[in-house]
């Protein structure tokens, strides 16, 4: 099926609600004009439909494949890659000191966005080279940054970060993986890392690994670990890639979805060759991977905000070429099933949940760029909204995906239409990346805790102020009284109500930033179409979609004893 970048919905979303203007009014990030917003945003939709979207059928049946030699992906992946490099599509958000254009990571955000809407896994490749690039960019040393961030910035070199091992999952304290001083500054790396995507492929030259490891006598617990700059190929006296660094793929694993994106076992130092260098100071492993992972986090949100906007426009081009019954209550002939208003429900709830998320998303990223200003607050408001950007952002992307199977109807659970592949590529998003509920749990334990609670109800007074529907002050108020509880509430109590309150919480923001959408497309001039859709779309989420999170409320204010209730045994029952 065609794909169509979503360009006057970000426009739109960068403009009014992300604040893209108030960021090219500063020195760092002047160079955002309108005109350059919008020629990125119209060339990366060109490239992104013209070179990315064809590939995702191939990348879903065919997939990437382990050889002795390496991974070897689908055909016409190379080129492709080859031509996001040439494109200079990698470069968008980094600064020019280290060979980017300096935009904002809001502006790259979008991009990303449409590469991966466009094709979901092989965008896999360029969003894990912005976390390494981040992770450099922040503790790097010099020599590191000059060495290796301008490759990484065009994507002539990927990255990856390198945490899971077969007994360390969620659990990252638990890494074995040593890093043994070799006597000139650079360290012996041995151990294995599972789940690494892209750990492996042939599109690029080099891949930048980063990866977390243990020194001597390292203390227990995530304490002891440190974070290492590990290429595939060691570097030469010219700055190349020359010598094989003794990284080896051992497998790739056979996946529900992802097909595109090799998900490799790696193992360092078979060979005992497998050289290393320190990122940051020893032991501060933890911090320097957060870096990467905050941003990982965000942009995991960002793919089922992808995985959405695919899945929709697929909903909507079927439901309006598939003849099927007549209209209730109209007679007459058969009609295109997007007449039909359960198939209407649908599709308008889709349209809406894409459009809230992308919103939400939208929103964190520009925090990253305000924070990068020196912006008061902008940094905990950054803290505050990753959580709920990864995992809000990912339930819809499955919760989109699923509809758009069910308006194809039985044709959706045929894989030949291609529907299928956007709900197996979903179900990953919740699960990478610190799991949703590990999100709930983070919002609920440090970032509820931020100024004794202040961040989150200064935000909630900010929707409070602002809301216009009944409803939706509705949910903001219940959003205030579970706030309020869980801050003098027991750890358990808090952790039982972290996920309905993490939901409730996002649908409030979101429902805050789509009656804003509303509002401002009720006066907007511009394409009368796109507005008219905008309005019926903001006031369908506001009417329908907030006040089902009201009925979480009585789960996030019950006693954690209700999950306690059986014993693990009777489980089994």
């Amino acid at each position: 099926m065609p794909f169509t970048a979503a360009v006057a919905d970000q426009r739109f979303v960068l403009e009014h609600i992300a604040g893209v203007g108030a960021l090219a009014a500063s020195e760092r990030f002047a160079a955002a004009t309108p005109d350059v917003v919008e020629a990125v945003l119209e060339g990366a939709g060109e490239f992104a439909a013209g070179e990315w979207a064809p590939l995702s059928r191939v990348g879903d049946t065919v997939g990437a494949r382990w050889t002795p030699e390496g991974v070897v992906m689908p055909e016409g992946y190379r080129d492709a890659y080859q031509a996001y490099v040439a494109g200079g599509w990698g470069t968008i958000g980094v600064p020019e000191a280290f060979g980017g254009q300096g935009l904002p990571f809001l502006l790259q955000t979008a991009v990303l966005e449409t590469l991966g809407a466009a094709n979901v896994g092989f965008a896999l490749a360029p969003t894990l080279t912005v976390g390494a690039i981040e992770a450099l960019a922040h503790h790097g040393s010099p020599e590191q940054q000059a060495r290796y961030l301008p490759h990484l910035a065009t994507g002539a070199w990927t990255g990856t970060m390198n945490l899971t091992e077969p007994q360390a999952g969620s659990d990252v304290g638990a890494v074995r993986a040593k890093a043994e001083p070799r006597g000139d500054g650079s360290y012996a790396i041995t151990g294995q890392k599972i789940y690494i995507s892209f750990g492996d492929h042939d599109m690029a030259e080099n891949i930048v690994h980063l990866v977390l490891a243990r020194t001597p006598d390292a203390p227990a617990g995530t304490k002891g670990l440190s974070l290492f700059l590990v290429p595939k190929y060691r570097l030469d006296a010219d700055g190349r890639p020359g010598a094989f660094n003794d990284v080896r793929v051992v497998s790739i694993e056979h996946k529900l979805g992802l097909h595109a994106s090799p998900t490799c076992v790696l193992s360092f130092g078979d060979n005992g060759d497998c050289i290393g260098t320190l990122i940051g100071p020893e032991f501060g492993g933890m911090r320097c991977m957060f870096t990467m992972m905050n941003n990982a986090r965000l942009n995991v949100g960002l793919q089922g905000v992808q995985i959405a906007e695919r899945a929709t426009q697929a909903a909507v081009a079927y439901a309006r070429e598939r003849v099927q019954s007549a209209r209730a209550g109209h007679g007459g002939a058969p009609v295109a099933i997007i007449e039909h208003p359960d198939v209407r429900r649908m599709l308008m709830r889709m349209k809406a949940q894409t459009q809230a998320a992308r919103a939400l998303v939208y929103l964190a990223a520009a925090q990253v760029d305000r924070a990068a200003l020196g912006e008061p607050g902008a940094q905990a408001r950054l803290d505050l909204l990753t959580p709920l950007a990864k995992a809000h952002g990912t339930d819809i992307g499955c919760e989109v995906s699923s509809l758009a199977i069910q308006v194809h109807g039985g044709m959706g659970y045929i894989e030949e239409t291609g529907v299928a592949q956007h709900f197996r590529d979903a179900r990953i998003t919740p699960i990478y990346e610190g799991t949703n509920g590990i999100q709930a749990a983070d919002l609920v334990g440090r970032k509820l805790s931020m100024d004794n609670g202040g961040v989150v109800l200064g935000m909630i007074a900010e929707m409070r102020q602002e809301a216009a529907d009944a409803g939706l002050g509705r949910l903001i108020e219940a959003c205030d009284r579970v706030a309020h509880r869980l801050l003098t509430a027991d750890i358990e109590d808090r952790l039982a109500a972290s996920y309905p309150f993490l939901t409730m919480l996002a649908t409030a923001m979101c429902g805050w930033l789509m009656e804003k959408q509303g509002r401002i497309a009720a006066s907007a001039e511009g394409d009368p179409e796109f507005l008219a859709m905008k309005r019926a779309v903001c006031d369908f989420y506001v009417a329908q979609i907030v006040p089902e999170a009201l009925g979480l409320e009585a789960a996030a204010m019950a006693s954690a004893a209700q999950l306690y209730a059986l014993a693990p045994e009777a489980f089994a029952a």
